[in-house]
């Protein structure tokens, strides 16, 4: 049976994913089209990367690019807080998350083997994207679509004038967040580049959500976790929800003590 320490605890955890939620949604609305441009409309081959020189001035992520720097927010962001961003603030993410609430496998991982190839992906992903744009130039490969009110119309033609290419990249990108109806987070997990450039970052944030020895491997953070992991392991997002969970209060935020 549950004490009502416990209980008091699990109301905690509540609360806090609750206030989470309510600050994805923000962001949603105030970002959601921008992550809707750059798959379905961002004539480019990697999105967000040419905005300055793209013609589709209506662009969410054109217009976030050139008046707001926001690109130079995430990597500040990653110095303080890691991947914060993807448990916090991504609109893609949030999409990721909802689907994985309904995914037919958790695929719950701490530290171990498994996780290599997780890796592997994400660095490959980056690896191709920064190919493409290094090698490639970056090409444009679909007529942008200036329509900016009827999107799904939009997005018919982008698919009926795009090279072939662009249309491959775009119904890839769409399958593996679908697919996180299979595994949850599947995208964010093993395939987002801009997930994988974090995760390689994540160890030098100043602050985490970490163990400390108190820590006895009960992995009820584990079980609780939507990224399948544990704090401070690959993955973790410092999004919190495991923060009260713990039986010996072993996981803390703050700067981690060596």
């Amino acid at each position: 049976m549950f004490s009502i320490v416990n209980m008091a605890k699990m109301k905690k955890v509540s609360r806090l994913t609750k206030i989470r939620r309510l600050v994805q949604l923000i962001f949603i609305g105030a970002i959601g089209q921008w992550a809707y441009y750059g798959i379905f409309r961002c004539p480019f081959i990697v999105p967000f990367v040419n905005c300055q020189s793209c013609p589709i001035v209506t662009c969410w992520g054109r217009i976030a690019t050139v008046f707001f720097g926001f690109w130079l927010f995430i990597p500040v962001l990653v110095i303080f807080l890691g991947r914060a961003f993807c448990g916090w603030l991504c609109p893609g993410g949030f999409v990721n998350q909802m689907l994985g609430k309904f995914a037919a496998f958790k695929l719950k991982l701490k530290n171990n083997r498994k996780l290599r190839y997780a890796q592997i992906g994400m660095v490959l992903a980056v690896l191709l994207s920064a190919g493409v744009y290094f090698i490639y130039g970056n090409p444009r490969v679909m007529i942008p679509i200036r329509t900016s009110d009827e999107y799904l119309n939009a997005v018919i033609m982008s698919f009926k004038f795009s090279d072939w290419y662009w249309a491959v990249r775009t119904a890839v990108v769409v399958a593996l967040i679908a697919a996180s109806l299979i595994i949850a987070n599947l995208w964010c997990r093993f395939a987002c580049p801009s997930g994988g450039i974090m995760e390689l970052l994540r160890k030098i944030s100043i602050f985490r959500v970490y163990k400390t020895d108190a820590c006895d491997n009960c992995n009820a953070c584990l079980r609780k976790c939507e990224m399948g992991t544990r704090p401070d392991e690959m993955n973790c997002t410092n999004c919190g929800d495991c923060m009260d969970v713990c039986h010996a209060d072993a996981i803390k935020f703050g700067r981690k003590k060596d």
